[in-house]
């Protein structure tokens, strides 16, 4: 159940990852009540802006600046407000000791019972996989009384959920889990309007979602589910019965 107890943080490696991947889902958890945390760790400037780099006399801080513009635009549609933009560098992205405690601290402060984030493999990506790969990492971290970062108290493992990738079969993405997003669809919509840097894939994310529908539909029943989205789990299912 989804309300103002359930505490949601989202890890996207690039700008727009969040939106193509998971707006629907995340716009669901803030629509009802959901206390939703957005970490972006780079603005995507070199390796996911190729249309603005197309225009004469472009610089890397220009390019910074329209991003975060879209970024803004896209979490209001989203009903998201709490969001930090890190400006790690990408393609490609390093982690160091400080970058890891730096969200270390994060998931202690934020205490999150669901972290969504890139899965392990995506193809063509390199940064995907290093992030999903510094996200699970740091989760674990979080647990360890001997992980001693001044002014934190350890953190409950929170489940932790990966994106569908772009390239999903090439990258042997499995649909674990999918969330219906019949209800929120118009603002992922709207979100992924946004993102002029990357209007080429609105089309191709919109069919994403009336296709993961289409599975949603089968797998539940439940005609009334139009469209989805699809993420692996990090984790097993951990209960007293099926569900």
């Amino acid at each position: 159940m989804i309300d103002k107890n359930t505490n949601l943080l989202i890890v996207s490696a690039h700008a727009a990852d969040f939106v193509w991947r998971g707006g629907g889902t995340i716009a669901k958890y803030a629509k009802h009540g959901a206390n939703v945390s957005l970490v972006i760790l780079s603005y995507g400037a070199r390796g996911e802006s190729n249309d603005l780099w197309n225009i004469e006399g472009q610089t890397l801080e220009n390019v910074k600046t329209h991003r975060q513009g879209e970024i803004e635009a896209a979490a209001k549609c989203l009903g998201v407000e709490n969001i930090e933009i890190w400006d790690y560098q990408d393609y490609h992205m390093q982690i160091n000791e400080d970058r890891m405690d730096r969200l270390v601290r994060k998931i202690r402060e934020v205490r999150p019972h669901h972290i969504l984030t890139h899965g392990p493999r995506d193809a063509f990506n390199p940064d995907h996989e290093t992030v999903s790969k510094f996200v699970f990492d740091a989760s674990v971290l979080s647990t360890s009384n001997g992980v001693r970062l001044e002014g934190t108290k350890t953190a409950k493992q929170a489940s932790l959920f990966g994106f569908e990738p772009h390239q999903s079969e090439i990258s042997d993405f499995k649909p674990e889990v999918i969330i219906d997003i019949t209800e929120t669809y118009e603002q992922k919509q709207a979100a992924m309007n946004c993102f002029k840097a990357q209007k080429h894939l609105i089309d191709y994310y919109g069919a994403k979602a009336q296709l993961r529908g289409n599975h949603a539909r089968r797998c539940s029943g439940n005609n009334e589910y139009k469209f989805a989205e699809a993420f692996s789990r990090f984790f097993p299912y951990v209960g007293g019965e099926f569900n």
